[in-house]
């Protein structure tokens, strides 16, 4: 089964992904908070009320959600702030909907640039620094066709005026993705293939 990997520099980043118990809540909290507000920015909602109570709810939730997600999904919040910046890669499997979903996407979506990653190719990049609605937080993209799926990395910014300051850190953030399988021997031998 396919899987994804990272290196995500340790002084840089904190893995919410596989944060367990009262270890790592409070990241998980804000990456929790940052999507529900994108979210709800890319909607054109308010933030609802009770908007903690939902991110504490599923901060909870979370380490259980990404175990079943099995290696598919991966957060990280910034680790100076981690109020500022969650970044989000995900191994979506390529299917005909999927693709007719991508080819949809809003005009702002086409101003995209290539962006070379060593294990998986050249990808694209889009960084979004001024959204259109005021409400909504800047954010980046990185997407790469891998055949059979989809690998992408989303991270959104509160804060508009230090968007500038952190894309060379998702640069190498992106840069260090990579696809990996594991290959089933028999009922108690995995081998996991690294990319060549």
């Amino acid at each position: 089964m396919s899987r994804l990997q990272a290196d995500a520099r340790a002084d840089r980043w904190v893995p919410v992904t596989g944060s367990l118990g009262l270890k790592g809540r409070r990241h998980r909290k804000a990456a929790i908070r940052m999507l529900l507000t994108q979210t709800g920015g890319l909607l054109g909602a308010q933030q609802p009320s009770g908007g903690g109570m939902i991110a504490w709810m599923l901060s909870q939730a979370a380490p259980f959600l990404m175990r079943k997600a099995d290696g598919r999904v991966l957060v990280w919040v910034w680790r100076e702030d981690p109020a500022l910046l969650v970044a989000m890669a995900q191994l979506q499997e390529a299917t005909p909907q999927l693709r007719t979903a991508r080819a949809m996407m809003p005009m702002e979506y086409d101003d995209t640039e290539q962006f070379r990653n060593p294990h998986l190719g050249v990808g694209e990049r889009l960084l979004i620094p001024l959204p259109r609605q005021p409400k909504t937080p800047p954010f980046a993209t990185y997407t790469w066709d891998v055949g059979t799926h989809f690998v992408t990395l989303t991270a959104v910014c509160s804060d508009r005026s230090r968007f500038g300051t952190i894309t060379a850190a998702l640069d190498d953030l992106a840069r260090s993705l990579r696809v990996v399988d594991d290959l089933t021997l028999d009922e108690t031998t995995v081998l996991r293939l690294d990319p060549s």
